[in-house]
């Protein structure tokens, strides 16, 4: 899976992964996370999603990874939000209020570009990706945030049913992904009640990664 594929998505308007309301497993869950107002939440991969804006109504700052500048525009213009654009390495930093969006790939961020992170929440990255790039993907994220703790949410279907993306990933997958790293509590599992795409029968896990 390549950035002209997601390039192309935004550019077509086929992102029927954005929510067009805040995630309810982020409102009911995000507290597990116990963090205070002024610490610093990692989005990766976040796109435009509507998560932030809720994040930064907790008090929290916000730091987002994306690749596609059209969705990092539409996200601040969506908040009513001018940024400041600089560049950052290969690619460009976006900033106002709370707010940071780093564009560009995930994988050449470094750490002293995305500063210090206190916790991470991720909806759509992990699913998003296939899985030869997963294992890079935990890695990648592990270093940036110095194993900070992290509220993930996963799909898991029959793949038979549905190519992805979004991907299906269980607990084994889960685990075979954080479990050196972090430990690992599923808070909740429930089944999504139009399925994927309205098409599939779908559950989503919420899980918490706390340190080892």
């Amino acid at each position: 899976m390549n950035p002209e594929f997601w390039h192309a998505r935004w550019a077509n308007n086929e992102i029927g992964f954005h929510l067009d309301q805040v995630q309810p497993l982020l409102v009911e869950h995000f507290g597990r996370l116990a963090l205070a107002a002024g610490q610093r939440v990692l989005v990766p991969l976040c796109g435009k999603t509507r998560d932030i804006g809720w994040l930064l109504a907790q008090g929290l700052q916000v730091v987002g990874v994306e690749l596609s500048r059209l969705a990092v525009e539409q996200l601040f213009a969506d908040l009513g939000l001018e940024p400041v654009v600089e560049a950052a390495g290969a690619g460009e930093c976006f900033r106002a209020s709370g707010l940071t969006v780093l564009v560009g790939d995930f994988f050449a961020v470094s750490r002293e570009q995305l500063g210090l992170v206190d916790a991470v929440y991720d909806r759509a990255a992990l699913v998003a990706l296939p899985p030869e790039m997963r294992s890079r993907y935990a890695e990648q994220l592990a270093a940036l945030s110095e194993r900070a703790p992290q509220l993930l949410i996963t799909l898991e279907y029959d793949p038979a049913l549905h190519p992805g993306p979004p991907f299906s990933l269980g607990a084994a997958e889960v685990g075979a992904l954080y479990d050196a790293a972090f430990h690992i509590d599923c808070l909740q599992s429930l089944n999504m009640p139009e399925g994927l795409k309205g098409r599939f029968p779908a559950t989503e896990h919420v899980w918490r990664l706390q340190r080892r």
